[in-house]
């Protein structure tokens, strides 16, 4: 039972299992072998089944969580190629990240008080479309609860990357630069990944979407949540 505690051994596993489920997602083309679901899901029932706490896997996630860092820095690398066909059109850019941010904020809040949510879930919700540390860092701000935040970017992200190409796709909405900022705007780092499988240019523009909309957020979050106190 020690060795299915092992640090070195969860990690391995970890990683393998990503893999596994990037291969089959790749040759097969189905939903169901997303990586992140495939790995999450039978990595829970691997520390369930065999009662390995927290704690021990804890251990391993930190090496991931290391590395995670520095690979959200080397977005900038497909962002500066592309950089002078970002400049052009700036203005359009800025003005779309500014209503998609409103709606992002507006639609979780308005549907979950429609399903009778309470004040301090719908504050968790609001921040749900940017990366985690800044949504993590905007709940607190609005006094929601953290692990519920966290738990709602993470299910946003994996829904945006399975679908949101598709979605788009049907939309006739085809063009890279707007595919790709639309990923990054609404599934954030996982959007922003699942655009980069398929060119550097799909995984600049979702950088770009990711980075904007993490800042609106974190600015026009609790000004609108504010303003919307009254009817929460």
């Amino acid at each position: 039972m020690i060795f299915f505690e092992n640090t070195t051994f969860i990690l391995f596993l970890t990683v393998a299992l990503y893999s596994i489920g990037l291969f089959l997602t790749t040759k097969y083309k189905m939903i169901i072998f997303n990586p992140i679901i495939l790995s999450t899901m039978i990595l829970m029932a691997y520390c369930i089944v065999l009662k390995v706490p927290y704690e021990k896997y804890e251990e391993a996630g930190q090496y991931i969580d290391f590395f995670l860092k520095p690979s959200i820095v080397a977005l900038a690398i497909p962002l500066y190629l592309q950089w002078d066909k970002i400049k052009k059109q700036l203005l359009p850019i800025i003005f779309s990240q500014l209503v998609g941010c409103i709606i992002g904020i507006l639609s979780v809040v308005v549907i979950a008080k429609l399903c009778g949510a309470e004040k301090e879930i719908i504050l968790s919700l609001a921040p749900k479309s940017v990366s985690t540390p800044i949504a993590l860092e905007v709940s607190s701000s609005l006094k929601g609860i953290p692990s519920i935040t966290a738990a709602a970017v993470i299910i946003t992200g994996i829904f945006g990357s399975m679908v949101g190409f598709r979605l788009l796709n049907l939309s006739r909405i085809t063009k890279p630069m707007s595919q790709g900022i639309a990923m990054g705007t609404s599934s954030h780092a996982l959007g922003t990944m699942k655009a980069l499988q398929i060119s550097d240019k799909y995984g600049a523009f979702a950088s770009v979407g990711m980075i904007f909309n993490g800042i609106l957020t974190a600015i026009l979050a609790p000004i609108i949540l504010d303003f919307l106190k009254v009817y929460l």
